[in-house]
């Protein structure tokens, strides 16, 4: 073949090398275009993770400018996105991330007004009395990552008619329960919580890749990838990102 005449190309497919696809189906691939934005960057910040970031920013938390919204997991493939899409909406931007090397790259490259290091606190009141150190007007929107005692923290300070968009629960994903501290927070702050999947809203997913092509291709997102070499260590990856040792999106180069 050509070479000029190859195309790039996103497949449905598993951890594999190979796979055969057929060629008829309107989904089986999708064509992309890396002039101005790296191919890897499709499984991330204008993928996947970066619709999912979109659809809660936009459909259910519905931001306006100068409102201040959280979001948890703030450095990982949504969290980053979730940032760039609001800032560009004129709101204000505070992070939950583990760790202070996080932390600071939130602030210094991610555009994050601020960020709050979850591991400095032992229990919600602790973390919730943080949050409004750097939220002194409450908080109108809440991306929810993780769940426990992050989302009780939140919960605190949300304001009436507040928005949670519920995209993860990573606290929970070890199969033990996870329960809500402050559910009448609800009823009383008169809050909107929605969960949702991503791949159930196909037809969002044309305009929020535009936004986030645009964005990526400006300059003006510049997502970070954690790379494990090989197919082999896709496991101890994938065990990693549910850990947090990933910095962005993880992915396995092949």
């Amino acid at each position: 073949m050509d070479r000029h005449s190859e195309q790039r190309v996103m497949p449905k497919g598993g951890w594999q090398e190979f796979s055969v696809v057929n060629a008829e189906s309107p989904s089986a691939l999708h064509k992309v275009d890396t002039t101005h934005v790296p191919l890897s960057h499709y499984l991330g910040a204008v993928g996947m993770p970066g619709v999912t970031a979109w659809y809660g920013l936009v459909k259910i938390i519905e931001p306006q400018a100068g409102q201040t919204l959280v979001v948890s997991a703030a450095t990982g493939a949504v969290g980053s996105a979730f940032a760039a899409l609001a800032k560009a909406r004129g709101c204000r931007v505070v992070g939950i991330a583990g760790g202070p090397e996080k932390c600071q790259y939130a602030t210094a490259e991610l555009g994050f007004d601020a960020c709050i290091d979850y591991k400095l606190h032992a229990d919600a009141g602790s973390l919730s009395k943080a949050i409004a150190q750097v939220c002194p007007a409450g908080v109108d929107g809440y991306f929810e990552n993780v769940g426990g005692m992050v989302m009780d923290a939140v919960m605190l300070r949300m304001n009436a008619f507040g928005r949670v968009a519920v995209c993860g629960m990573i606290a929970g994903y070890d199969g033990k329960p996870l329960p809500m501290s402050y559910p009448t927070l609800i009823l009383v702050s008169r809050l909107k919580v929605q969960g949702f999947i991503v791949s159930e809203h196909p037809d969002d997913w044309p305009l929020a890749l535009q936004e986030l092509g645009g964005l990526v291709g400006s300059g003006k997102f510049r997502p970070r990838e954690t790379v494990a070499q090989g197919l082999a260590s896709a496991p101890a990856a994938f065990f990693g990102l549910l850990k947090g040792q990933n910095f962005g999106k993880q992915v396995v180069q092949i």
